[in-house]
């Protein structure tokens, strides 16, 4: 008897269900990996699509899509309520 393994695609945004565990998963990868913009910027994404892009978009004046500058990760990260963190190591 053979049994079939079923896969289902995993979203963290569907993981991120409040503030502080929103805030808790950007400030991760900000102390973990902070010269990886291309992945800080996949976490604000995340958080976004936890939110609600179409919310975002219209909090932050920018639209849905698009390769965002740092000026627009900014923005984004204030529409979420968030602010980056730094600490001298």
């Amino acid at each position: 008897m053979a049994f079939k393994t079923k896969t289902m695609p995993y979203s963290m945004a569907e993981q991120l269900r409040t503030p502080q565990e929103m805030a808790a998963y950007l400030d991760a990868w900000l102390e973990e990996v902070p010269d990886d913009a291309s992945g800080i910027a996949r976490a604000l994404g995340d958080i976004a699509r936890a939110k609600g892009m179409s919310q975002v978009a219209r909090d932050s004046g920018l639209s849905e899509n698009g390769n965002p500058s740092f000026a627009t990760v900014l923005k984004v990260a204030r529409a979420l309520g968030m602010r980056l963190h730094a600490e001298a190591t």
